[in-house]
């Protein structure tokens, strides 16, 4: 079977967040399982960074209104995860990949049709007859809309079969409909059964109409999804398609999180071994200057500083968590109203509260094995990967009972000392102090602790299955199965 994936980022090649680290293992675990499975991504400044790319000679040129616009394809010489660019000066050269700090990129409607479309074009100048293409969010959800519409007699295209992946139901690329001719789309497709959204163009819209399939990132996700609640205006349309929808877990790439053998860990430990974790944990707090003796509790949070994440609750209940006699180490950044909540709240609790804005993955790593506990108290989580993170390092997680979070973590129940972590369901602060006084507890009682920290450590959440879930799905579609 040959698999296309098209996606706007993918380690170690460009990254803004888990996307890239999704979209990465996956192309190597579908090729180690027998597909050929190729990546197709833009070639940012950022790739420039990367050794072993070389320019395949093909040019792809594009008429955009009355200009002409010409992309080259790269390619990478690494067979064990082959990948190709498309390189565009004109809009891949920035910056950021999506935006900068003042704001999104005001012609990412353009920048990413024409990436979508160069890509179709690519894999028949490359003579790659996919059975599959695999795409992923709203930067690649015009793929299936093109195929339909424009290349529905092209026998090169005949037997292809889409596949998008939502990884993120709230960002959804939606533009003023002065953009569709740039797109190359007609106003003729510009209706409430098209691309129209409330007045304007939705381009995951799009992909969720045409796609063959449509997945998500875990299956409580994919239920909710069908909500009003969570479904950001596109629950009805994805209620239409739901016998297309599945939810898949993310996974982690268990070689590169691995407190055996990091290589910023202070002390390396196993679930054979958890001695040396509560070196981390010294280590830690003296190199932030924490006043906390390594009985008291130690709460991590790594991640964007957005309501989405909940950091909203976590500002508010700061001054708690502080007379609780716990610490609290957070690593992020985003909202800038957000942010100067936090710096408020780490100069008046200097002693116990360390915030890190801007991510720094030596820290991020030394939080992970250090802390007793991962906060993790989001309005909404498609999956999280932080919280299998932690665990892998034997850091409980703590969590807002949300979408991939409950299929991740199995509330703790102290009569039957079982449990993965702790959950709470109501989105308030008071709901999650609650919590984490339950989890305060348990970590006073040694012996229960150390249990449910190996309890947490055995949990594999490697990309095997997972990527044998969407393998699955793949032959199903292309043996008409479904």
């Amino acid at each position: 079977m040959l698999l296309c994936m098209v996606t706007p980022e993918a380690v170690p090649y460009a990254k803004t967040g888990g996307l890239a680290d999704v979209t990465g293992a996956l192309i190597k675990e579908f090729n180690s399982a027998g597909l050929k499975a190729f990546l197709f991504m833009p070639f940012y400044s950022e790739v420039i960074k990367s050794d072993n790319i070389s320019d395949t000679g093909i040019r792809i040129r594009l008429q955009i209104l009355s200009e002409t616009i010409e992309a080259s394809m790269l390619e990478s010489g690494d067979k064990d995860y082959p990948a190709y660019f498309i390189r565009c000066d004109k809009f891949f050269m920035r910056k950021g990949l999506y935006g900068e700090s003042s704001g999104d990129y005001p012609d990412n409607a353009l920048r990413f049709s024409f990436f979508s479309r160069v890509s179709l074009e690519a894999m028949k100048a490359l003579s790659l007859r996919p059975d599959i293409i695999h795409l992923h969010d709203w930067q690649t959800a015009l793929i299936p809309f093109y195929l339909k519409n424009f290349y529905s007699g092209d026998p090169f295209f005949k037997d292809t079969k889409t596949v998008l992946t939502i990884h993120n139901l709230g960002y959804q690329g939606i533009f003023h409909p002065s953009q569709l001719p740039y797109m190359g789309v007609g106003l003729e497709y510009f209706n409430p059964e098209g691309l129209e959204f409330y007045g304007k163009v939705n381009l995951l819209k799009a992909g969720i109409i045409y796609s063959d399939a449509i997945t998500t990132v875990s299956e409580n996700y994919a239920r909710e999804i069908l909500t009003e609640e969570y479904g950001f205006g596109l629950d009805g349309i994805l209620r239409k398609r739901s016998s297309r929808l599945f939810g898949i877990l993310n996974g982690i790439d268990y070689e590169l999180w691995n407190p055996e053998t990091d290589i910023y860990l202070p002390k390396r430990y196993s679930i054979k071994d958890i001695g040396p974790k509560r070196s981390c944990k010294i280590s830690l707090l003296r190199e932030l200057s924490l006043r906390l003796t390594p009985e008291q509790p130690l709460i991590g949070f790594v991640g964007r500083f957005a309501s989405q994440k909940g950091v909203d609750l976590i500002a508010e209940a700061i001054p708690d968590i502080i007379r609780l006699g716990a610490g609290l180490i957070m690593i992020g950044e985003g909202d800038r109203e957000i942010e100067k909540r936090l710096l408020k709240e780490a100069e008046a609790f200097k002693d116990s509260l360390y915030l890190k804005t801007g991510y720094d993955e030596a820290l991020a790593r030394k939080v992970y094995a250090g802390s007793d506990i991962l906060l993790m108290p989001s309005r909404y989580e498609p999956c999280g990967l932080t919280q299998m993170i932690s665990m892998r390092y034997g850091t409980v997680p703590l969590a807002r009972a949300t979408g991939g979070l409950v299929d991740t973590i199995e509330d703790y129940d102290h009569l039957k000392e079982k449990g993965s972590g702790f959950l709470f369901r109501g989105y308030n602060s008071a709901e999650m102090i609650k919590s984490l006084k339950r989890a305060f507890c348990l970590l006073r009682q040694k012996r229960r602790w150390m249990s449910l920290v190996r309890s947490v450590m055995k949990k594999d959440f490697s990309w095997k299955g997972s990527a044998g879930k969407y393998i699955a799905l793949f032959r199903k579609l292309k043996e008409a199965r479904l």
